[in-house]
């Protein structure tokens, strides 16, 4: 696969839209702060919400991997239709106010199905606004650099996604473990999110002005839809595939914390805040080194993946928080630079459709992968780990085959 170098200076602002293209990116970085508050508060306590409603491990596995296959597979529709209507900000609006409305419900009382059923409804809402969110942040990102513009974006998210999980902890702590007003308190970050997103997109209604003269595409509707996508897209995806198939989704980790009682329920969103702390710290230490030495960074993903269950499933409580904090260097990667390839690799016209498609592979290895940690932690923790490591070292192999170059 090749990837192009970055662009211009990033201070030097782009003709045409009324801020600079740092600062689209940090705005933007704000809202999916704000939202992240919201749904990374309650991803934090998933697993032990849904124990709590009587799930088993597998149930789990099952319910977290479905939400995230939700997320990322939904993408396949809503990417190219993005690209066919070019309502970018449009799709992205939806998409964060699904999730708005949807989580502070997930702390009513309920029934498993329900609760199940909540926590991919979440997940939907991601996979309606993410490819058309990426597609407006990939413009500004032209100029910014594509590494460092999306690592920016992404250690602002995790800013929200520590300030989300610590927040539900305190009101779990002193509300005596119940679920409702621990969720409740989310409502506020979710409506501040919708309002700075409504006042960006009328600042910057077409952000296409940023992408560098001679790149980018007519606004025109349905423009660009017939261009194939390159065989460099689909050697990256492949390889995307592999890694994540082998990767365990928090939900299942935080079951093997609380069942085995590591930690208390109260702590098990602490930690899950340290660990995006490490996905912050990681966007942004990958990001510089994608802009420099381009996609051979990504190596390191499945080495991170292939780690993380022989530390996080042990009953050692200092070794289950650095596979936690592994687990959270791994999704800063994912979140990020995984994100900037796609840009670099595929020309605007077809970016949200790219996005939608390269998404799709990932939320069928993402299922796969909730699925399998909660079978093999059910049967075996040792089986666990080994199936993780070889499905690791077959990614380590396609990565090495597609013969990643930077241009």
């Amino acid at each position: 696969m090749r990837a192009a170098g970055p662009s211009a200076a990033a201070d030097i602002p782009v003709a045409g839209p009324a801020m600079s293209p740092w600062r689209f990116v940090v705005a933007f970085g704000t809202v999916s702060m704000l939202a992240d508050f919201v749904y990374e508060g309650a991803r934090s306590v998933t697993g032990p919400l849904l124990a709590s409603l009587g799930a088993s491990s597998l149930v789990v596995g099952v319910v977290t991997g479905v939400g995230e296959a939700a997320a990322l597979v939904l993408r396949l529709v809503s990417g190219p239709l993005a690209d066919r209507k070019r309502r970018f900000w449009a799709w992205t609006v939806a998409g964060y106010v699904l999730t708005v409305v949807t989580v502070p419900v997930l702390g009513l009382p309920g029934t498993l199905w329900a609760a199940s059923l909540l926590v991919i409804a979440e997940r939907v809402g991601k996979a309606v606004r993410s490819p058309a969110k990426d597609t407006l942040l990939s413009h500004a990102t032209a100029v910014t650099g594509r590494g460092r513009g999306f690592a920016v974006h992404e250690a602002m998210d995790q800013v929200g996604a520590l300030i989300g999980p610590l927040a539900v902890a305190g009101v779990l702590a002193v509300s005596g473990g119940r679920y409702g007003p621990a969720l409740g308190v989310l409502a506020a970050p979710g409506v501040a999110a919708l309002a700075v997103l409504a006042w960006l997109r009328a600042r910057v209604p077409e952000p296409v002005a940023y992408e560098p003269m001679g790149t980018a595409p007519s606004t025109g509707a349905g423009q660009g839809v017939g261009l194939r996508l390159p065989r460099e897209f689909w050697s990256y995806a492949a390889f995307t595939a592999a890694t994540l198939t082998g990767f365990a989704t928090f939900g299942v980790l935080s079951y093997h914390l609380v069942q085995r009682h590591l930690v208390p329920t109260a702590g098990v969103p602490v930690l899950y805040a340290a660990a995006m702390g490490a996905d912050a710290l990681a966007a942004l230490g990958t990001g510089w080194a994608y802009d420099r030495v381009g996609p051979r960074t990504l190596a390191v993903l499945p080495l991170l993946a292939a780690v993380v269950p022989v530390l996080a499933f042990t009953n050692t409580v200092a070794l289950v928080v650095i596979g936690a904090l592994l687990w959270g260097a791994a999704m800063g990667v994912q979140e990020s630079t995984l994100r900037a390839t796609v840009a670099d690799l595929v020309p605007p016209g077809r970016r949200a459709t790219a996005y939608g498609l390269f998404a799709a592979v990932m939320g069928v290895a993402t299922a796969l992968g909730g699925v399998l940690a909660g079978a093999l932690y059910a049967y075996s923790i040792p089986a666990l780990i080994t199936v993780t490591v070889a499905v690791q070292a077959v990614a380590l192999g396609l990565f090495a085959m597609a013969g990643p170059r930077h241009g």
